[in-house]
């Protein structure tokens, strides 16, 4: 299994998920910190206020990373470390942190991949009426041009948004993650029209700001189906099942891709949300459709669907399906199914910027951590991706999520996804055996065995 020459392998982190420090060198608080504050949000009363601590181990965590051989890590920003109100005087310290970063990547051969938003908007922000407030396009525009005339001498590889779905539909519909909000679905159409207006206006900045040629992407996520069998009405029916808008919520894929990359929101959205739909004026759609470079995408886990009468119906999982400790199951055909569709409807280059799985991960007698699950989840998951290389569609990298152990949202830290152990009480970190499994496979270029 060997993948196309200059295959980018990398690894994924978020600045609120491991950074700690939330009080350090004038960082003010973020939605996330607030959140956590809240009794009963958090599994345990866990925060990020330390959890990995990165903030304090840089030098060694990308030490750990030049071991494992990365070509690439992707990071976020956080926010309210650079803007501590989120628009107005930047923090020169917050800065200083993304530079020492930054250039011990570079001085260590792994090239930065810089994710503006991952979910941990400013508190100040929110309190002005965070997406829902007509500014917050600006202001995202804002940031993005503090961080381009900062770091683009040495960063060419932006994502604009994490997972737009998720924070909107799980942060103001659901309310399950900050800011725990339950909006009415007028606000939260309203919400997320101006989140892709943000994304338009980072994409402008960028291309107008950086000092070197960018390329850009976004990181949708959502609901992935796949087909029963391999014929070719069960592939159309999970083609359709996974660009369909079908519930009165913003969890799918069409509603953001759709405006982002053809120029319209989908049809079938449009009649499922009348009456609730913002104003949209003539240049919002030029705006969101700036070009983009690649499709980033986040894969973890999908349902199979069969045809019906009615168009499809989602099957239930089996029994005898493998489930991670986040309960998901495992259908490494998902990293097969997910590129293709994407590369079909929409495109452009294929990037995996997140896939892995939780484990119940713990130091063994022998203090080391064996976590064989890990191992065959991405080996399968794999498998599944160079297949669809080798049926035609361009997928660029692969990024695993994480590298190492961190704050898993309303999860705390009981679910653990790295590919580094993380003694939280003591900070040491731990390389698991997926840690030395997953370099072989960089080294091999997907073969695994190429060292021996």
């Amino acid at each position: 299994m060997i993948f196309p020459k200059n295959f980018i392998w990398g690894a994924a982190s978020a600045s609120y998920q491991i950074e700690g420090a939330v009080k350090a060198d004038g960082r003010t608080p973020s939605i996330w910190d607030t959140f956590c504050q809240q009794p009963g949000r958090v599994w345990d009363g866990q925060t990020g206020e330390t959890g990995p601590a990165h903030y304090h181990h840089l030098e060694e965590d990308v030490d750990l990373m030049s071991t494992l051989g990365l070509h690439a890590y992707r990071f976020s920003v956080s926010w309210t470390r650079v803007l501590p109100e989120g628009t107005g005087p930047l923090n020169p310290r917050g800065i200083a942190f993304y530079d020492r970063l930054i250039d011990r990547l570079l001085a260590k051969g792994i090239e930065p991949w810089l994710t503006i938003f991952h979910w941990d908007y400013p508190e100040a922000l929110f309190q002005r009426g965070g997406w829902v407030n007509t500014e917050s396009p600006d202001w995202f525009a804002e940031y993005t041009r503090v961080l381009a005339d900062a770091f683009s001498d040495r960063v060419t590889n932006w994502m604009t948004l994490n997972e737009p779905q998720g924070f909107v539909h799980f942060g103001l519909h659901t309310g399950v993650h900050a800011p725990g909000l339950r909006l009415s679905l007028k606000e939260v159409l309203t919400a997320a029209h101006h989140v892709l207006l943000a994304h338009g206006q980072a994409v402008q900045t960028l291309n107008a700001r950086c000092v070197k040629k960018p390329r850009i992407g976004i990181v949708p996520v959502g609901l992935h189906f796949l087909p029963v069998t391999d014929t070719s009405e069960d592939i159309e029916t999970a083609r359709k099942a996974t660009f369909a808008v079908t519930e009165r919520n913003v969890w799918n894929i069409a509603w953001w891709a759709d405006p982002i990359i053809r120029g319209n929101y989908p049809e079938d959205g449009l009649k499922l949300f009348a009456g609730a739909m913002p104003k949209i004026k003539p240049s919002d759609m030029a705006m969101i459709s700036q070009p983009l470079d690649f499709f980033g995408t986040n894969i973890y886990n999908a349902a199979k669907v069969r045809a019906n009468g009615n168009g499809w119906e989602i099957l239930p999982i089996d029994a005898n399906c493998p489930r991670t400790a986040m309960d998901w199951p495992v259908t490494p055909e998902a990293l097969y199914w997910g590129p293709r569709f994407f590369y079909e409807r929409y495109g452009l280059p294929i990037i995996i910027l997140e896939n892995g799985m939780a484990n119940n991960d713990w130091i063994q007698r022998d203090g080391k951590v064996h976590d064989p699950q890990r191992i065959d989840f991405t080996a399968r998951y794999l498998q599944a991706l160079h297949r669809v290389i080798e049926d035609g569609v361009k997928v660029d990298g692969y990024f695993h999520w994480s590298v190492m152990d961190n704050f898993e949202w309303a999860e705390g830290y009981r679910k653990r996804f790295g590919l580094v152990y993380i003694d939280y009480e003591t900070g040491r970190r731990i390389p698991k055996d997926s840690f030395e499994w997953y370099r072989r496979i960089i080294r091999g270029n997907g073969d695994y065995n190429s060292e021996q």
